[in-house]
């Protein structure tokens, strides 16, 4: 019987990265600062419960359309960079927090193959994991820039396992796109839903019905569910 997994592809926002008070904030002030209207963080989720919008640009200006707002994609994600990014760092972007426990992520890094496979650009995750120090537990990184088809596609994640069995991998994740490209390549996922709140208010009952394995609370109980997968396992073989 084969280790599983032998490759874990994680997601990033909302997996290994707290962004309520980043990503999640800049598409409100964003919608806020073009339709005057308020919006809330259910209503967000209300949209990252539809697949497509993975990408917080897209989902930022198909909200604004949405509520009367005139603004194109261009202009719409504009004012997101600068929300986020601010003047010389000081925006949003300073409020992220790092999730999986260190220890943890250096025990698994020892026990399979780490990737990521994200629907960031390149200057948003190079800041991270430098400013978080755990680039060099990832070997294979895949960002929005790496692709051609974003999520829900699974070109990154397949080009990630390049031609390794799919069963051998475990893609970890927290929205529907997430699990819907895990499904379209095969791959097992893992859901990451928080035990209560918008996200698992609005995305449990779904990422269930697209195959997820199981929705764990908190990304630091990947260990434990792994360990109890792998013992299931020897059990039944």
């Amino acid at each position: 019987m084969k280790k599983f997994p032998e490759i874990i592809v994680f997601d990033v926002d909302g997996v290994l990265v707290d962004v309520r008070n980043s990503f999640h904030l800049t598409v409100l002030e964003t919608v806020r600062f073009f339709t005057g209207k308020r919006v809330t963080q259910s209503q967000l989720h209300e949209w990252k419960n539809r697949p497509g919008f993975n990408d917080d640009w897209k989902l930022s200006t198909a909200w604004v359309q949405s509520l009367g707002g005139k603004q194109e994609y261009d202009e719409v994600k504009r004012k997101f960079v600068e929300l986020y990014w601010g003047d010389g760092g000081n925006g949003n972007v300073w409020r992220e927090k790092w999730l999986l426990n260190r220890g943890a992520l250096r025990r698994l890094a020892k026990k399979a193959e780490l990737g990521i496979f994200t629907g960031r650009v390149w200057k948003e995750l190079n800041y991270t994991l430098d400013a978080c120090k755990t680039r060099e537990y990832f070997r294979r990184i895949m960002t929005s820039d790496d692709v051609k088809k974003p999520k829900p596609d699974p070109e990154g994640l397949l080009a990630i396992l390049n031609g390794r069995p799919t069963e051998s991998a475990l893609y970890v994740g927290d929205n529907v796109d997430d699990a819907l490209a895990a499904q379209s390549a095969k791959v097992p996922f893992l859901g990451i839903l928080p035990r209560t709140g918008h996200e698992r208010r609005h995305r449990a009952k779904r990422l269930k019905e697209l195959g997820a394995l199981a929705i764990i609370h908190d990304v630091n109980e990947i260990e434990k569910w792994v360990r109890k997968s792998q013992t299931t396992r020897r059990k039944s073989s």
